[in-house]
């Protein structure tokens, strides 16, 4: 429920820049000064709305620190990965406090979107953790732990290139006030993003070649073909995005292709070195450790 959240979080804030809601609640933790909901204003209430999902998140993320806590026997490991979710969670909250007072800094924006990341990712983890007792032991081949490594890497350039496009590009987030961007032409950050992006396409099919000519466990054939088809999807959105003029609708698609390119990404490399059985999957012993 935590993950399914998270993801959701990402939409709805990329729902307020892309409306030009952004600024639609001017104050922060309250609405405005005298109010804690906003008045009878469309923009302010998508504002808000993304405001209560974070509260939803809250209370996921209390469920989950709950259920590693009440789990027998009890798992270290997943007590780290929750709490690290409240502490991304706190963080979350504490900046976009500060994205709204600082009338919509695209650096504390773009800040916003990689915390975001980071919590789908430490999700993705403890949901991962927390299943192992259901999961056979797998074999995978070296070279195949080796290519979902550099998948990994590459992801985070693609996400972080992607975010200064994004942050030079013409939807700055409120329909009304002057918003900064950042100090880079559109067409250079697209051009070292889509460059990433295939780079990364040519790691996707070299991995998927490695994993046909070495074999695989299901599992990790599973994986493969999820990454696959959000790659796919991904990088068809991202450049008729840009052939098209950035289209509004196109760009929240992107942004949700993107939290899912991730989730799937990190999945992938988590199937890729869980090599162990349930009782040592990714550690040394019961405790566990962090895959990266």
């Amino acid at each position: 429920m935590a993950l399914g959240l998270l993801a959701g979080i990402v939409v709805s804030g990329a729902a307020v820049r892309l409306t030009g809601s952004g600024l639609g609640c001017s104050d922060w933790p309250t609405c405005e000064q005298d109010q804690f909901v906003p008045e009878a204003d469309l923009h302010g209430w998508i504002e808000f709305g993304n405001r209560l999902v974070t509260g939803l998140v809250s209370l996921a993320v209390v469920a989950a620190v709950l259920g590693s806590m009440a789990r027998w026997p009890r798992r270290r490991d997943l007590l780290r990965w929750s709490w690290g979710l409240v502490g991304g969670v706190v963080g979350q909250v504490v900046l976009g406090g500060l994205v709204v007072l600082s009338h919509l800094n695209p650096w504390l924006v773009l800040g916003h979107f990689a915390l975001s990341m980071v919590l789908v990712w430490n999700a993705v983890v403890l949901h991962h953790l927390a299943s192992d007792h259901v999961r056979p032991k797998v074999e995978v081949p070296d070279v195949v732990r080796r290519l979902t490594g550099a998948l990994w890497g590459l992801a985070v350039v693609v996400l972080a290139t992607g975010t200064l496009v994004t942050g030079s590009g013409p939807h700055a987030g409120s329909h009304d006030d002057p918003i900064p961007r950042l100090p880079f032409t559109v067409r250079e950050v697209a051009r070292v993003h889509g460059t990433s992006v295939v780079v990364l396409l040519g790691v996707v099919a070299a991995l998927v070649l490695t994993i046909r000519r070495h074999g695989a466990e299901a599992s990790v054939r599973r994986a493969a073909a999820w990454l696959v088809g959000v790659v796919a999807a991904q990088a068809a959105i991202g450049w008729t995005q840009y052939f098209t003029g950035v289209p509004v609708v196109l760009v929240g698609f992107h942004v949700a292709g993107a939290t899912a390119l991730w989730m799937v990404v990190v999945r992938l490399r988590l199937v890729a070195v869980d090599r162990r059985g349930p009782a040592e999957a990714l550690g040394r012993g019961p405790d566990g450790v962090s895959p990266s």
